[in-house]
């Protein structure tokens, strides 16, 4: 059962993602041989958001997904992941670190009613750090961003955070005394490949299997503003957490998606880290100590004389005629952020293919390349007025990138193509820039 890991095929893994992988199969004795199911499940995502797409527009007459929300969530995922070039995953480190030091017994590897035990104990684990990022301020401020699109795609359950990951192996530790990490590795990754296809709202009831498991039905739910839907249905795979322990709730009204208080944006920064700032500048208007700090223990709609979740009370109204964000934009700016988001999104899994071999220094320059990107392609889909600057900048380091040959084209022979797309792109920014500048002048005047 043990062996080298290999590359994923198509067929596991999208076995694993609908959870039909066998203990046989799945079971291994090192870490180091444990599958990235989730890295090499990439094609399994785009065919999955194609097929979505298809049959949204067969279906509904209309897109599914915008390209500012869909990339905005991509470029979510894109950054998230950003930290694993540097470090081990926080979860298995922390993991490792308390079995080998404090376990109390080792369950046998191989066994299937390991492998069983354990698919339950990291979603019970799941549930709870779930609804923890829920109630406490601080692990909000991280999870808020998988809650900030106001649509619900299979391209919203890529919109994952930078910073959760950095609390959230505290809610593993017990397994450790007993679960070899290899199994742990393979179920922490089940968990979230599971996850992935409960995000549509194509798939509308699954019968007798919504009692026990997670589904789209259930987890529509979870990401809905509405009052009925505000922290419930925290489950993983498991939706039997939520009807224990009282968190659950059936779809009902048309669920409303998004924060309760829209933050009406696609900068990717601003995204990840808004919530952070709010918090301090909140808890700045407090006056004593205990307040200042219950701003970030306790939960977001807290205020002082309030209990620890706070309520409601100040939410908007939900009228069920919302309409999600969405910025008017050329088609020609449309196709342009498309094709450079594709174009960075190869150098982004070029450099995940080659951070063995790539120095410090590469990796440092080629992860500020990608957050540049990013964000700049945020800033035009947003028309911010920096938006000329910006992208006439990144442009000029993506022509040095290409020069020094850290970019690489998506074919050979596209390499002359591309660098004049690039340098067509430079030349375009700096008019845009230009033509600012100009008629800032002639507004002073």
């Amino acid at each position: 059962m043990s062996g080298a890991a290999e590359p994923v095929s198509l067929s596991t893994g999208v076995r694993a993602m609908f959870l039909m992988l066998t203990p046989n199969e799945s079971s291994f004795q090192k870490v180091e041989d444990v599958p990235q199911y989730v890295q090499q499940a990439t094609p399994v995502f785009v065919g999955l958001m194609l097929l979505e797409l298809l049959v949204g527009v067969l279906k509904t007459g209309a897109s599914v997904i915008t390209i500012g929300d869909g990339l905005t969530s991509l470029s979510a995922g894109m950054i998230s992941r950003l930290p694993l070039l540097l470090m081990r995953g926080c979860e298995l480190s922390a993991y490792m670190y308390v079995w080998n030091w404090y376990r109390l017994v080792e369950l046998p590897w191989d066994s299937a009613w390991t492998w069983w035990f354990t698919l339950v104990g990291v979603d019970f684990g799941y549930y709870w750090v779930h609804r923890t990022a829920h109630e406490v301020s601080i692990l909000w401020a991280a999870h808020q961003v998988h809650h900030s699109s106001e649509y619900y795609n299979l391209t919203t359950a890529l919109r994952q955070s930078l910073t959760q990951q950095f609390t959230s192996w505290i809610f593993y530790l017990p397994l450790a005394l007993a679960v070899p990490p290899p199994i742990f590795a393979v179920h922490l990754q089940l968990n979230l490949l599971y996850q992935f296809w409960i995000h549509t709202e194509l798939i509308r009831d699954l019968g007798p299997l919504e009692w026990v498991f997670n589904t789209p039905k259930h987890h529509r739910v979870h990401h809905g503003r509405n009052l009925y839907c505000i922290d419930k249905n925290y489950g993983g795979i498991l939706i039997i957490w939520d009807r224990l322990f009282g968190t659950f709730a059936q779809e009902g009204d048309k669920v409303i998606y998004g924060l309760v208080f829209p933050i009406n944006t696609f900068e990717i920064v601003y995204v990840q880290l808004h919530y952070y700032l709010y918090l301090w500048r909140r808890s700045s208007t407090y006056q004593t100590i205990s307040d200042k700090l219950s701003t970030f223990i306790k939960g977001p709609s807290w205020k002082p004389g309030k209990s620890w979740l706070g309520d409601h009370d100040d939410n908007p109204k939900v009228t069920g005629k919302e309409v999600p964000h969405y910025p008017r934009w050329s088609l020609h700016l449309q196709v342009y952020v498309v094709v450079h988001f594709l174009l960075v999104l190869f150098t982004y899994h070029d450099l995940f293919g080659n951070k063995m071999i790539l120095s410090q220094s590469a990796i440092v320059g080629m992860t500020s390349y990608i957050l540049l990107t990013l964000t700049s392609l945020g800033f035009i889909i947003d028309q911010k007025p920096a938006a000329p600057v910006l992208e006439m900048s990144r442009c000029g380091v993506m022509v040095a990138m290409q020069r020094y040959s850290y970019m690489k084209p998506l074919l050979p022979a596209l390499a002359v193509p591309t660098e004049a797309f690039v340098s067509l792109s430079l030349l375009y920014w700096a008019l845009q820039s230009f033509s600012q500048l100009l008629s800032i002048k002639k507004k002073t005047n």
